[in-house]
Order: C-alpha cells, then structure tokens, then sequence
C-alpha cells in the first residue's frame, strides 16, 4: 500500500454524507436505499459471491447448479451481445465499465473540480448508471481489488483499485482501512501506468446503487475481473472504449505479441499477420504498447460509441450551460 494520507475531511461522517446522497439518488424507494447501503458497506462480499470466488459462494454452487438443471435457461446466450444499448434484464443493466485508453484514464483521474455530467447516454449506452457526479475528486483511495481478494491465485499486485470522490472513498476507508490507503492523483496514474505494462485494461465503473454514477477506475486482467468473465459469458457488463485496434500488414511481422496481451481474445495471427476480430476487440490500447514493431494503432469507430475524454466532457457541457 502506499502512504497513507487523509484527504480534506468532509462535511458529516461517511456514513451519514452516504445515507442522505442514496436516500435523494433512490428516490427515497428503502428497499433500493438498503441495496445502495449494502453494496458499499460491504463491497468484498458483495463482488465476492457475485464473482463466485468467496468462500460462501462456493458452497452455494451446488444449490445454484441443480437449480438450472431443474430451470435450464430456454435460450443460450451469444458470447458478445451485439448491443449493450437495450434492457438485457441482467445486473448489465445497473453495473458496468467503460474501457478506456490509458490516456482517457489519466485524463478522469486528474479532475480537480466538481464535475456534474448527469446524462451520458452516448458515452455510456446503457440502460441506467451512466452519469459523472463527483465532489471532491482529488480524494482518492486505492484499494484491494475485491476481484482479486478471494481469488486463490490472484494476479499481482491486488491493490490497483481506485475510488474517487465522495462519498464513496471516506465510506470505503472508514471501514476498511487496513485494505485501503489515500493516494495522490499523481500515486494513481502512477499505479495506472504499472497496471499499463502488465497488459491489463482500465475500466471506469458505473454503478445504479452507487448513486447511479461513476465511483471507480478499476485495473483489470480477464482471469481475475468478475466483469470482464461475465463479459465474455454473454452478459453485457463493459462498453466500448469508441475506439478499435487497427494492424498496420506492412509493419506487422506476426509475432504473436499482441495475442499475447489482449485481454478480450480479439487478436490472433492469420496468414502470417495478425488480425482483429472486431467483435470481440473493446478498444482497450493494451496491444498498441506492446507492439514491438508499432503496427498497432486505434481508430475512432462511431459504432461503439464516444470515447470517455473528460475534459472534453466537461467542455461541452459548460459550453451547453451558457
């Protein structure tokens, strides 16, 4: 963990600036108040058993699994959705992750004022969650990913989380302190551009009972991210990054490189080149750094979407407030 540096304190207790922000973002409903209290109180066991690498989920798998014997599903699922823009009556719904660039990510961690983005539909394309409201977005806290946490054989390092802004990191931090340390926006794009070299892909998270808004950039690999396993089960939970890896034949020398890294399954050689299967790649940028050759490029595509460029964001909307 890095040092531990306490933020400007706020206004109330963490608890308390919690309870009345999810009881206004809820619509004062209690039954999704205690969802959003429950989710942030306790998000290791919560991602935990949803990742089914907690202990608890692990002996519930048998119940699970005669369950769909007696149930089985009438239709199977695709392995990518085509679209994440519809009601898939899955918990895609009201939790996801955008991809971005490390660019993109750097750009969302050094915000230092409040930001209010309420509606981003054609950023985020999903049914609900998809708005940027922060206050205090220079409190940042780096935590154990709880994807990690219960894995038995987790990548390394397993603190590469990070929760922005209040008020989820004070939340966060009263409670788990001994999993959590106040970083600097400078200690995190640090740990971002560590995550960077190992291949592993940024995320900015979205979550309907965290407020319905932004909370987190996560760092994540596909052999430990619930996420991005369920992604590629068939349940929508990631949207693109807006952008889609591009070969460049005449540089590439099929080295296999870019297969390697890619944590979506998108790159592979053929016929002495590598290509990208398009309906697989996210736009994710790992496979432009490890290039050996530089033969890999990305490209806007305006069929996934906008790209999460913050500042640009933010520009265009106090353009729209004038």
């Amino acid at each position: 963990m890095k040092e531990n540096k306490k933020p400007i304190s706020t206004t109330s207790s963490p608890d308390n600036h919690f309870y009345r922000a999810a009881w206004k973002a809820q619509k004062k409903v209690p039954w999704d108040f205690l969802h959003s209290y429950l989710y942030a109180r306790w998000p290791y066991l919560y991602i935990g058993i949803g990742s089914k690498n907690h202990p608890i989920a692990r002996k519930l798998t048998p119940i699970f699994q005669a369950w769909r014997r007696l149930f089985p599903a009438p239709i199977p699922r695709q392995r990518i959705p085509p679209s994440t823009t519809q009601a898939s009556g899955t918990v895609a719904d009201s939790y996801h992750g955008k991809v971005m660039p490390l660019e993109d990510a750097r750009d969302l961690v050094m915000v230092n004022e409040p930001v209010n983005l309420p509606d981003l539909e054609q950023v985020i394309p999903y049914v609900q969650a998809r708005a940027i409201i922060q206050q205090n977005p220079d409190h940042i806290l780096l935590v154990q990913c709880p994807c990690r946490f219960y894995k038995e054989d987790p990548c390394l390092p397993i603190d590469v989380c990070l929760v922005i802004g209040e008020p989820f990191a004070s939340l966060m931090y009263q409670h788990y302190p001994s999993r959590a340390a106040w970083i600097t926006q400078e200690q995190a794009i640090e740990i971002m551009e560590e995550e960077d070299a190992r291949g592993h892909v940024h995320h900015a998270f979205f979550n309907e009972v965290m407020l319905g808004r932004y909370y987190a950039i996560c760092n994540c690999c596909s052999c430990c991210c619930g996420a991005m396993q369920a992604h590629q089960r068939g349940t929508p939970m990631l949207a693109s990054s807006g952008y889609l890896a591009t070969i460049d034949v005449s540089e590439c020398v099929a080295c296999g490189t870019c297969e390697e890294y890619c944590q979506f399954e998108a790159l592979g050689v053929v016929d002495g080149s590598s290509r990208v299967d398009e309906d697989l790649c996210m736009g994710c940028g790992v496979c432009v750094s490890k290039c050996p050759e530089n033969a890999i490029s990305l490209r806007l595509d305006s069929d996934r979407g906008i790209p999460l460029e913050i500042r640009k964001l933010i520009q265009d909307s106090q353009k729209l407030s004038v």
